[in-house]
């Protein structure tokens, strides 16, 4: 099969936003591979299998740069905040993941352990038995944004409209909300940025600053980028892994059980929420320079992908009852945070705040339970993430 056949499928509709599970289902079931128009009209591929994801996230021939690849590019008039490594190819993905690195190591981010566990203690310490609460928003979202912000250098104050902004820029909002949204980050990280140079501090940010490699340093405008990536990717992730988690395993009582009654598969469980929930349900758009053979489907040279990274997690070809929680199930390779150069370099700490914070959820209120159905709970409208507007619990 070539990929002439074109469908608007049920993609990018609150629908579908509400439960994309089912519509990846029947996209697995039909092809590897489908072209799908958008409701705003746009073509995309769409990857939706295990095999066939991975392998695309690996092909050197798809590319993450829009202006490399050859696809036209449309300027909004915000400034760019492309200049990270989750837009770029090699050779300067290369350059920038080393530098980079450098500085965001796994010494630094263990060290933190001590940090995340403070800040996970004192969340729950201000809640009490019998409370009902938004879970998100007194625990889910500030923890990792306390974390990031920290790592970061980024002012206690600003938190709070970071979160707006985030969920503007990942939500389908349109440009103008979208061009204000990179028009006030680009503003406050330039105006940041300058402010570490002139004071460094123990922070990530006036590390990024000061690394360098054969006197090679990252530019303004990539320090600028990089800032941007870190502090939106460095908690949108962590907060739907937990929440995503908190939901999957209160809705799904013996494994809950069983979870709690042993908590030495905790590491195990995390891999599992990852893959079940992911919070990354779809990559950031990829361009494919030549033709791209995917079982029986060839994605011809010129389009755009998308790689459904949570239905390739639930993929029985790959992971066996996949669409069942199973904590005790060993990692099975997921792809929640990507594969190949692209991998996400914030996974070890997402790991590690998430596996705090499940383990102090469970110990500190193990009779936790959910304020409202299941069924009522309303997901975020957002192309890359899969995450709840709020998480209404009993502590």
């Amino acid at each position: 099969m070539s990929g002439t056949e074109t469908a608007s499928a049920s993609l990018f509709t609150p629908e579908f936003f509400q439960d994309p599970h089912s519509v990846q289902a029947a996209l697995r079931a039909e092809a590897p591979a489908r072209e799908v128009v958008t409701p705003h009209g746009h073509r995309v591929w769409v990857v939706s299998r295990y095999a066939e994801a991975k392998a695309v996230l690996a092909d050197p021939t798809v590319r993450k740069n829009r202006a490399s690849s050859g696809a036209a590019t449309a300027p909004d008039g915000a400034p760019d905040l492309s200049r990270h490594m989750l837009s770029m190819d090699p050779p300067d993905h290369t350059r920038l993941r080393r530098l980079v690195t450098r500085a965001f190591t796994i010494r630094r981010i263990e060290l933190m352990r001590p940090r995340i566990e403070e800040i996970t203690a004192d969340l729950l310490g201000r809640l009490s038995p019998g409370d009902k609460v938004d879970l998100l928003d007194v625990f889910a979202f500030p923890l990792p944004i306390t974390v990031i912000s920290e790592l970061l250098g980024v002012e206690q104050e600003d938190r709070a409209e970071f979160r707006r902004y985030s969920n503007a820029l990942i939500s389908d909002s349109g440009p103008e909300e979208a061009q204000a949204t990179v028009s006030w980050m680009a503003a406050y990280f330039t105006e940041m940025v300058a402010a570490k140079r002139a004071d460094p501090g123990e922070d990530l940010l006036s590390a990024l600053i000061e690394t360098s490699e054969d006197s090679d340093r990252l530019s303004e405008q990539e320090l600028v980028s990089m800032a941007f990536l870190l502090l939106v990717a460095g908690h949108e992730t962590t907060v739907n892994l937990i929440g995503n988690g908190v939901l999957a395993l209160l809705t799904a009582p013996e494994q809950l059980e069983r979870l709690k009654a042993d908590l030495s598969l905790l590491h195990a469980a995390v891999e599992e929420l990852l893959r079940f929930r992911s919070p990354v349900n779809m990559s950031t758009f990829r361009f494919t320079t030549e033709p791209v053979v995917l079982g029986e489907v060839t994605v011809p040279a010129g389009s755009t992908v998308l790689v459904g990274l949570g239905a390739a997690n639930r993929d029985d070809d790959h992971c066996e009852q996949a669409e069942r929680l199973d904590v005790t199930r060993p990692p099975s390779g997921h792809l929640a945070f990507g594969h190949g150069i692209h991998h996400c370099l914030g996974a070890p700490l997402a790991r590690l705040e998430g596996e705090i914070a499940f383990r102090s959820l469970l110990t500190t209120y193990p009779d936790m339970r959910l304020a409202m159905p299941a069924s009522d709970l309303r997901w975020r409208a957002s192309v890359p993430i899969h995450g709840l507007v709020e998480l209404p619990v009993v502590l």
